[in-house]
């Protein structure tokens, strides 16, 4: 397979708001050994590439600078080792930087064929949310059938997802929003929607679950949300935080309700993750979830799709926060 010289792909020229990124020419990537080189059809816009480009995501030595933690798209090239993909494949990946772009190399182990009857958009929205959902409420947070959780920021793409799965394997999901209209959209999906800006999300656990609470928070607020999200939690209830939107510190935290509560507080970041864990994560994915999604349920709710130069299009509706789903942007 013949493969150009240069492409296109997005960078951040320097630390700032979405306006820093900008369309660069550089060479076509390499597959080196055990990866796999991706014509990519479509990517992923994630609130870590936002942190990223406004230069509040340190990056490990290894790190790829560019942005773009998922892609969908075409098997082109294959490094040495890699037995498990044909050229032509059709696959999605999460990759370790660079999705913004026309190629990308990615470890093989990250790699899943693209499940059938998705298109390129819908499958560059699955990589990233989908890891981190699977990882977080039901590893970490061990969620499992007939419990409770409570979501917040029910109408992000973790939070349509979180609510899917939910739905899906038969739990009870609560889930936070601050409009009418993002409240609609988790009752849609088969949750419980709390408006934050009316109502007490504590509160209004307390009274839907006769003051026994949810066995799992999956939290993107951070600080703000601590204390609160103890009051909510359930007897052995597991408080499972992926951001900070709200702040990255606590002050006065309840450590009384932690000890009665037996409370286990817990995160994690799936960027720096070992390639290993990532395609075990991988793995158990295509085991539980691929067959749901090639069934046509849970598949992922897009909110816009913008082309890859348009890139800081896609981050400024991501952060103004009226997006409901994943926002793609579209590789040609």
């Amino acid at each position: 397979m013949t493969l150009p010289k240069d492409m296109t792909l997005i960078e951040i020229t320097a630390p700032g708001g979405p306006e820093v990124l900008q369309p660069r020419q550089v060479d076509v990537p390499v597959a080196g050994p055990g990866e796999i080189l991706i014509r990519v059809h479509a990517a992923g816009v994630n609130r870590p590439d936002a942190l990223q480009r406004a230069g509040k995501y340190p990056l490990k030595p290894g790190m790829s600078p560019y942005p773009g933690l998922e892609v969908a798209g075409e098997v082109v090239a294959l490094g040495d080792g890699v037995s498990t993909f044909n050229l032509g494949d059709k696959v999605c990946a999460l990759t370790n930087g660079g999705g913004y772009a026309q190629y990308c190399a990615v470890p093989a182990g990250q790699v899943l064929p693209i499940p059938e009857g998705m298109d390129w958009i819908q499958a560059a929205a699955v990589p990233e949310t989908f890891f981190t959902v699977w990882t977080n409420l039901f590893g970490l947070g061990d969620a499992h059938t007939g419990q409770r959780v409570l979501i917040h920021g029910g109408t992000s793409g973790i939070g349509t997802t979180a609510l899917m799965l939910c739905r899906e394997f038969g739990i009870q999901a609560f889930a936070t929003a601050g409009s009418a209209d993002k409240c609609a959209a988790i009752a849609t999906l088969g949750g419980e929607p709390i408006n934050y800006r009316e109502q007490d999300f504590a509160q209004v656990i307390a009274e839907q679950t006769h003051d026994q609470g949810v066995d799992v928070i999956l939290d993107i607020m951070g600080g703000s949300y601590l204390n609160n999200n103890l009051k909510a939690l359930a007897m052995d209830g597991h408080l499972v935080i992926l951001g900070f939107l709200g702040g990255a510190r606590a002050n006065d935290v309840d450590l009384l309700t932690i000890l009665g509560k037996r409370a286990v507080i817990t995160g994690s970041l799936l960027r720096p993750r070992t390639g290993e864990e990532k395609a075990a994560i991988a793995e158990q994915l295509r085991e539980y979830i691929w067959p749901v999604l090639a069934a046509g349920r849970c598949l992922p709710i897009i909110d816009k799709v913008y082309d890859y130069t348009d890139a800081a299009q896609a981050h400024a509706r991501m952060e103004g926060g009226d997006h409901i789903g994943k926002i793609v942007l579209r590789v040609v």
